[in-house]
C-alpha cells in the first residue's frame, strides 16, 4: 500500500524524517519497497512536498495496517511517539429520527450500519481531499464518492454510498420507510456493477438489496456485498439525498465471490484479509464528520445491526516465556514499556502479564503471538545467537542399521534392489483418493517383486546379466498394522518374511551391523538409461586356437558405432581340433530415437566385413 508521510504526520506530529521512518518500518514491521518524493500540492512550491512509502504489509497484519491510521499506530509504537487521533475531533450535529430499516438475512454479514443524509450537493472535492487521494495514486471523482475513499485509506474500513432517491416509491414500504436487506443472492440473479459489468450471481454470493412492495419481485440488488457497488443506486451529479453503508462481511465469502466474478477492488483486498466489526463505528463517525466539513448538516439517526459482537480477548504470558522462545534477555520492565508504547491495557504481577487485546488486532490470540510482537519491537538484531548446550547421546536407529545390514548381505549374494509400487488394486487398507485402479495399500512385497522379475528378465541382455535376482525392503499394510518386510527371489520363486525374522534367520545382530556406513554399497555415479527399446544381435565365429577373445571384441567395438551401448558379451566358447568358437551378444540402443532393423543390420554387416579381413577367422 502507498502511505503518505504528510498524512501520517497528522496522527504523529513529532514524526521524524522520512529516512528514519522508513528504517524503523523495515527493521521492526514490514518491507518498504520504494520511497518517492512528490509535489503534494501543485499550487505550492517546495513546501508542498510529500514522501510516499510503498509498503508491503503482511497478510496477518492487513486487517489493521492497510491504512494510514493503522500504519501511524504501528510507527508510533515502534518509535515510542505520541499518537493523536485527530479524527476524534469530528463533530456531527444532532440527528433526526429515521425511517431506515435494515434486515440481515445471511451469516456472511456480521455488522451493518446505515445512515441517511439529506440535502447534499455533489461537486468537486476540496483541494486537501484531492491532494491526499492523488498522493497515493487515486483519482478524485466527486466530493461524495471521494469521502468514502478517504475513509477507507485512512482507517481501513470500506464504505459505500447509495443515491437514496433512486430507491423509488415501489422500493419503499407502505409507511414510507426504506428497507435494506442483506441476503444471499438468488441463483441466476443479475446485477450491473458501477463499471458496467454484467454479473450473474449464485446463492453463495451475498448482496445488498432494497425491499420492494411490487408483486413482480421481492427485492432488487444494490451491490455485491464487500466486492462492488451496482448501477441501480449510483451517485451522480443530481444526487441530493444519500444512504451511507458501513458494514463488515465474512472474509472467505468476499474472497470466493470476488475470485469467481473476477472483480478485485481495494474493498475486496481489505475484507478478504478480515476486519474487526468494531471498525465500522469509527468509520461511520469519520465519514459523517467529513460530510459536516463539506457543510452538510441534515443527518438522520444511525441504524446499527450488530448481531454477534466481537468478544474481548485476553492473553497471559511471562517474561521467562518470551526470553526462552526468543533466546533473549529482555527484562520485565522492557516488556511493560513495549506494551505501553502500543497502548495495551495490561496487568502485571512480577514477571507475569495479562493483556487485553485491542479490538483491531485480530492477529493476537495466543501467548506465542506476543513473542513476535515483543521481539520485533525490541529488535531482533539485539538478540545474540547462542547455540544451546545439550547433552546429546545419539540413539541407535535399529531398523535403519538392520536394513543396511540386510541390504549388504543380499547384494553380496548377487541380488539387486528394486522398489515397487505401494498402491495396488486390492488390499486391507483403502486410501481416500488415488488412481481409479490403485485404491489400496499393498499387503505384501512378493506380488510386486514377481512383476519386477518378469519385467527385468526382458532387459537381462541390456543389464549384462545371465539371471535376474532381485530384492526389496519395504513397508506392507495389513489390518493389524504396518510392518517392514524383506522379499527376495528370481524366476524360480520369491521368499518373503519380516525384517526381524530375516535378521534372526541370518544371524544379523546388533554389534555386527553398527560399523556399516550409510553409503555402504552405493559408490559410483548414476547414468540415465535410454527410454527407447534396445536391439540384441549375436555373432559367432571360428578363429585359430591362439586367438584371444579380446582381439575380436576390439574390432567389434571399433565398428559398432556409438549405438553399441555396452561391451560385447561372450556368451559361448568351445574348442574343436585347432579352432575355437566364440559367440558374442551385442546390444544396440539410442538415447534419442527407436532404432530400426535396417540401421542395426548395416552395422552388423560392417562388423562382419572387418572380421572377414582376417583369413584365419570365419563367421559361422
Amino acid at each position: 500500500m502507498k502511505i503518505s508521510y504528510n498524512w501520517i504526520k497528522k496522527y504523529i506530529p513529532d514524526l521524524p524524517e522520512p529516512e528514519k521512518v522508513s528504517e524503523a518500518i523495515i527493521f521492526h514491521a514490514f518491507e518498504v519497497e520504494e520511497v518517492t518524493q512528490i509535489n503534494a500540492d501543485k499550487k505550492t512550491d517546495q513546501h508542498g512536498l510529500d514522501t510516499i512509502f510503498d509498503i508491503k504489509t503482511l497478510p496477518d497484519r492487513n486487517h489493521d495496517c492497510l491504512s494510514h491510521q493503522g500504519m501511524a499506530r504501528e510507527i508510533a509504537g515502534i518509535l515510542d511517539l505520541k499518537f493523536i487521533d485527530f479524527t476524534s475531533l469530528y463533530k456531527v450535529p444532532e440527528s433526526k429520527p429515521t425511517n431506515l430499516k435494515i434486515e440481515i438475512e445471511t451469516s456472511v454479514c456480521r455488522r451493518y450500519m446505515g445512515r441517511i443524509v439529506r440535502n447534499l450537493k455533489v461537486g468537486p472535492s476540496p483541494e486537501w481531499v484531492k491532494n491526499n487521494l492523488e498522493s497515493i495514486g487515486q483519482r478524485s471523482i466527486n466530493n461524495i464518492v471521494d469521502v468514502t475513499n478517504i475513509v477507507m485509506y485512512d482507517c481501513g474500513q470500506p464504505c459505500h454510498i447509495f443515491d437514496l432517491d433512486k430507491l423509488t416509491d415501489q422500493d419503499r414500504s407502505e409507511n414510507g420507510s426504506t428497507r435494506i436487506i442483506i441476503r444471499n443472492a438468488n441463483e441466476e440473479e443479475e446485477i450491473t456493477t458501477l463499471n458496467n459489468k454484467q454479473i450473474k450471481l449464485t446463492s453463495n454470493d451475498a448482496v445488498i438489496s432494497v425491499g420492494r412492495v411490487s408483486h413482480q419481485s421481492s427485492s432488487v440488488s444494490l451491490a455485491i456485498a464487500g466486492v462492488k457497488g451496482g448501477k441501480y443506486a449510483e451517485v451522480d451529479e443530481n444526487t441530493t439525498n444519500i444512504l451511507i453503508e458501513v458494514a463488515n462481511f465474512d472474509s472467505y465469502s468476499v474472497r470466493k465471490t470476488a475470485k469467481r466474478v473476477g472483480i478485485f477492488t481495494d474493498a475486496v483486498k481489505r475484507f478478504e484479509n478480515d476486519l474487526s466489526p468494531e471498525l465500522c463505528e469509527f468509520a461511520m463517525k469519520e465519514i459523517s464528520g467529513l460530510l459536516v466539513e463539506y457543510g452538510f448538516n441534515e443527518f438522520e439517526d444511525i441504524v446499527d445491526i450488530y448481531l454477534n459482537k466481537q468478544k474481548e480477548r485476553k492473553i497471559s504470558f511471562t517474561t521467562e516465556f518470551i526470553n526462552k522462545k526468543l533466546g533473549s534477555n529482555i527484562s520485565s520492565d522492557q516488556v511493560e514499556e513495549i506494551l505501553k508504547r502500543y497502548g495495551y491495557k495490561n496487568k502485571r504481577e512480577g514477571e507475569e502479564f495479562e493483556i487485553i487485546v485491542p479490538v483491531l488486532r485480530l492477529d493476537l490470540n495466543i501467548p506465542e503471538d506476543m513473542i513476535e510482537e515483543i521481539g520485533r519491537v525490541y529488535g531482533y538484531e539485539k538478540i545474540i545467537p547462542v547455540i544451546p548446550k545439550i547433552n546429546f547421546t545419539p540413539k541407535i536407529n535399529e531398523i535403519f542399521y538392520k536394513t543396511l545390514a540386510v541390504r549388504k548381505k543380499l547384494t553380496d549374494e548377487g541380488y539387486r534392489e528394486v522398489m515397487t509400487y505401494v498402491f495396488t488394486n486390492k488390499g486391507d487398507v483403502e486410501v481416500l483418493a488415488s488412481a481409479s485402479d490403485k485404491k489400496f495399500l499393498r499387503t505384501n512385497l512378493s506380488d510386486g517383486l514377481k512383476e519386477s522379475i518378469v519385467l527385468n528378465q526382458r532387459n537381462a541382455p541390456l543389464l549384462e546379466l545371465d539371471s535376474i535376482k532381485v530384492f526389496e525392503i519395504g513397508t506392507v499394510f495389513k489390518k493389524e498394522g504396518e510392518e517392514i518386510c524383506v522379499a527376495y527371489g528370481d524366476k524360480k520363486g520369491v521368499e518373503e518374511m519380516t525384517l526381524d525374522k530375516y535378521s534372526e534367520k541370518n544371524k544379523i545382530t546388533h554389534p555386527s551391523y553398527l560399523h556399516l556406513s550409510v553409503d555402504q554399497g552405493m559408490q559410483g555415479l548414476f547414468k540415465m538409461w535410454s527410454l527407447y527399446p534396445f536391439i540384441s544381435r549375436d555373432i559367432s565365429l571360428w578363429v585359430s586356437e591362439n586367438t584371444q577373445s579380446s582381439e575380436i571384441v576390439k574390432i567389434i567395438k571399433e565398428n559398432g558405432t556409438e549405438l553399441l551401448i555396452v561391451d560385447p558379451r561372450l556368451v559361448d566358447k568351445f574348442k574343436k581340433e585347432d579352432k575355437i568358437s566364440y559367440a558374442f551378444r551385442l546390444i544396440f540402443q539410442s538415447f534419442d530415437r527407436t532404432l530400426t532393423d535396417e540401421e542395426v543390420n548395416k552395422i552388423m554387416e560392417n562388423i562382419s566385413t572387418e572380421i572377414s579381413k582376417n583369413v584365419d577367422w570365419k563367421i559361422r
